[in-house]
């Protein structure tokens, strides 16, 4: 009943119908963010002075719930593969969103960490899995442009969800906080997915992009904008991309620059308190970060197909090492909002341009499996950044060796990505 009304609807819509799964894929994304670092470090200060919990207590559970994502995220992908996003994505979003509306109940330690772990393992797992697999199972021409608005809309979710909770705090507490998230996230991301999410454009009899499948266009279209590419979509299985240098190369940069990612959000506010800045100049700064996340995680979206996409991983390795450096030199406003753009810049192009990497250079035929395999890496290393940048904290009394370790990840990053280079197509 629901293909056949999904059927109707396509052969209507005077546009394609991916653009519709990339409604609802932007929907899930801006849902995503309710257990976000960013959104929990609202919490935390409430939090900690009512139950008497510390900071170390509190950043467990992100990476504790990164650790479960690590292990769910290869298991999801051939999931992906063989019945699409839509049963993932649903299930994300509910798992999500009622664990965080549970937490508005919480009074202990374990009774927290058992409901943020759960909703912290579907954001590093299952939404990433769901997220990028439906882009890239219905664009390829314009994958590029569909992943750089899914990026956007992640970060709007950044930006708004601590916001919601702020808000929602000022009204009646941290516990209406995590009730506003709460309802956000269901309302939000779950009834686009369910309505709207199909598995791949050939269930509907459309090719990738657009066309009736056997569908011939029209000759005056076929120039160099409009054509499918001549060279087909690399087809790869999983155990095929494993056997390739550009597997693991690809891996080696995502090891290399996800612990920045992850360490600086969660440390960059009380980085700058101690420095001396002003709190509200860490609030704005961590929301500059954000906002040009979003800014350039859409301007990634159109980067010349003539120059190769390991050169656009090169120049994020590049801004992430340089980020991490400038932080290490703050001592004044106008420097920690330099930068916060700099993290922002390399933050944006990391969520952009990996993913589409992965899909150019082995396909969607496994695409879920691949990236699954590959998330078990992301979000491990994730996972690590936080308890990097604290455990360093608490040796050195500063977070100087961090920032500038953070640094030198940065710049390897960029290395490696030099050398990753699509892999040759695998034999028939």
């Amino acid at each position: 009943m629901r293909l056949r009304f999904i059927n109707a609807l396509a052969g209507r819509l005077p546009f394609y119908y991916g653009w519709i799964i990339l409604a609802a894929v932007c929907a899930a994304s801006f849902s995503r963010q309710g257990p976000a670092v960013a959104t929990l470090s609202i919490f935390i200060e409430p939090m900690t002075t009512e139950f008497g919990w510390s900071r170390t207590e509190i950043s467990g559970a992100v990476s504790l719930g990164g650790v479960l994502g690590a292990v769910a995220a290869p298991l999801i992908g051939p999931l992906l593969d063989r019945n699409g996003a839509r049963t993932i994505l649903c299930l994300a979003v509910l798992s999500t969103g009622i664990p965080l509306l549970c937490l508005s109940a919480v009074n202990s330690l374990p009774v927290f960490y058992a409901f943020y772990c759960v909703a912290r393992m579907n954001f590093t797992g299952p939404y990433d899995v769901g997220i990028y697999g439906s882009v890239v199972n219905w664009f390829y021409k314009k994958r590029s442009f569909a992943t750089s608005i899914t990026t956007m809309f992640l970060m709007f979710g950044l930006v708004a969800m601590p916001l919601i909770a702020h808000f929602a705090m000022q009204a009646g507490g941290w516990r209406q906080g995590w009730i506003a998230v709460g309802v956000t996230v269901l309302l939000v991301g779950f009834l686009p997915a369910w309505i709207f999410l199909i598995r791949r454009p050939e269930d509907l009899g459309l090719e990738i992009d657009g066309a009736r499948l056997g569908e011939t266009k029209d000759a005056g279209l076929n120039d160099d904008k409009t054509q499918v590419a001549a060279v087909p979509e690399p087809a790869f299985t999983r155990a095929e991309a494993m056997r390739t240098p550009a597997f693991w190369l690809l891996s080696a940069f995502t090891l290399l620059v996800w612990p920045i990612q992850a360490g600086v959000s969660l440390h960059q506010a009380p980085l700058l308190l101690e420095r001396g800045l002003d709190a509200t100049v860490a609030a704005t700064a961590v929301s500059t970060f954000s906002l040009t996340s979003a800014i350039t995680g859409f301007a990634y979206g159109f980067w010349p197909k003539r120059v190769p996409l390991r050169f656009a991983l090169v120049l994020v390795g590049a801004l992430l090492g340089a980020a991490a450096y400038a932080m290490h030199e703050v001592h004044s406003a106008p420097m920690a909002y330099g930068a916060a753009i700099l993290f922002g810049c390399g933050i944006g192009g990391l969520l952009t341009v990996l993913p589409i990497a992965w899909a150019d250079f082995f396909g969607r035929r496994s695409y879920g499996a691949i990236r699954g395999a590959a998330l078990t890496v992301q979000v491990a290393s994730q996972a690590a950044g936080p308890l990097i940048a604290g455990a360093l904290r608490d040796i050195t009394g500063a977070y100087d060796t961090s920032l500038m370790t953070f640094a030198v990840f940065g710049f390897a990053g960029a290395v490696v990505a030099l050398l990753a280079r699509p892999p040759k197509p695998p034999k028939a």
